[in-house]
């Protein structure tokens, strides 16, 4: 027993000790961490909106896209004419040779933007065909083409999105040595909560037989993802320095929301915006803020507190019909990726080559374009803003909207 009693003091004087120790070091370091500036001289990583000067970019990589299996999250966010394709390949490779066409569209787009003089990071390829199984599901992977869908940069933070697709969950690997070299360079990294991705997160029952089903639904604020716990994509937010705007979608949901606000106070502000949307999932073909007080509007999909931006003395513009055929496949999107541009900076533009009528429209604003051709690259889900994640623009944080 006294032997006992002895070792339990000494446990208990060299815990103490440990934390006085550790305290001492906290106060040091708080001592000397006062940065006279929010980010790092030497960070890499600085961007607070759309359409400062881009210095720096990360774009996806078509290479070894997988389609999603059709679960029900899936089925809720594509039309019912593809749900075939999806049941035929899921799990298994895009077709290979519209996959080969992407691949090099995307290629041509990353030899533009380097003789526009930004840099151009990739990620890492992934075998996305690889079954994985977690407590709560089985799936196979998707891809790593969309930057805009899993990183969010605001001022010099990079936030992994923790996503809402089973066949996403593990997508932020093919980002982390990219990330990892941003962090070491004195960018802030964090990941939002993961999500378990349990049969609660999904209304298993959501009926989803024609788009009036989703019209009503949408308008009720039903969607297939539940509040069982937070999810959400980053290609929801959409940011205007000290403002960013979100909508409630198929793959974000309030707690979601919640959690950025939270985050992110007070320095930003969140707002929740709406439209009239059968089937909202990710803002930027939508709602995409292209300059200080300017932005495009979809016509089909109005927005519901636009009012807001018009007081604020913002410039709204319709973007044209998108000229895309009909018969082009879009197994995961719409033709308004004609408005998904990048702005390289406030007077130039990265479109798509056969959209003639939007580079009109941008002309008409003083912008030029940088015309490039993405059409098999559409078919995987985005246009420019997709394709790529802006990791520093040239540019101080400002309020747009008082």
């Amino acid at each position: 027993m006294l032997r006992l009693r002895g070792a339990f003091t000494g446990w208990v004087q060299r815990t103490l000790q440990s934390t006085q120790a550790a305290a001492a070091s906290q106060n040091t370091c708080a001592a000397d961490d006062k940065a006279p500036s929010p980010v790092p001289k030497d960070c890499l990583v600085c961007s607070y909106n759309e359409w400062d000067p881009l210095e720096e970019v990360i774009v996806g990589r078509a290479e070894n896209a997988c389609v999603p299996p059709f679960s029900v999250e899936v089925k809720a966010n594509t039309y019912e004419k593809y749900w075939g394709f999806y049941q035929k390949f899921g799990g298994h490779s895009f077709p290979k040779d519209h996959l080969k066409k992407a691949i090099a569209e995307i290629e041509e787009m990353c030899n533009i933007l380097k003789g526009e003089g930004v840099i151009v990071k990739r990620p890492d390829p992934i075998d996305w065909s690889v079954k994985y199984k977690t407590p709560d599901f089985e799936s196979t992977g998707m891809y790593a083409a969309m930057p805009r869908d899993i990183l969010l940069v605001v001022g010099n933070e990079i936030i992994e999105a923790p996503m809402a697709w089973r066949a996403r969950f593990f997508e932020y690997r093919a980002y982390r040595r990219l990330i990892k070299d941003y962090f070491n360079s004195g960018a802030k990294w964090t990941t939002a909560p993961k999500p378990t991705m349990a049969d609660e997160l999904y209304d298993q029952n959501y009926p989803i037989h024609s788009v009036e089903d989703r019209h009503k639904l949408a308008a009720q604020g039903k969607f297939v993802t539940t509040e069982f716990e937070p999810c959400f994509d980053a290609a929801d937010f959409i940011r205007a320095g000290r403002d960013i705007f979100v909508q409630r979608s198929q793959v974000t949901n309030h707690m979601g929301i919640e959690w950025m606000r939270r985050h992110l106070a007070p320095d930003y502000r969140v707002h929740i915006i709406s439209f009239k949307d059968p089937n909202p999932m990710h803002i930027d073909a939508t709602f995409n803020i292209i300059g200080p007080g300017l932005v495009l509007s979809n016509p089909d999909r109005p927005c519901h507190q636009i009012e807001l931006f018009k007081k604020a003395g913002w410039t709204v513009i319709q973007p044209p019909v998108p000229l895309i055929p009909d018969d082009h496949p879009l197994w995961m999107s719409s033709k308004w990726l004609s408005m998904n541009v990048l702005m390289l900076d406030e007077k130039r533009v990265m479109v798509d080559a056969n959209e003639t009528s939007i580079q009109k429209m941008f002309e008409k604003l003083g912008i030029s374009t940088i015309k490039v051709n993405i059409r098999h690259a559409n078919s995987l889900g985005g246009g420019f803003h997709c394709w790529t994640c802006d990791i520093r623009r040239r540019g101080t944080l400002q309020s747009y909207l008082d």
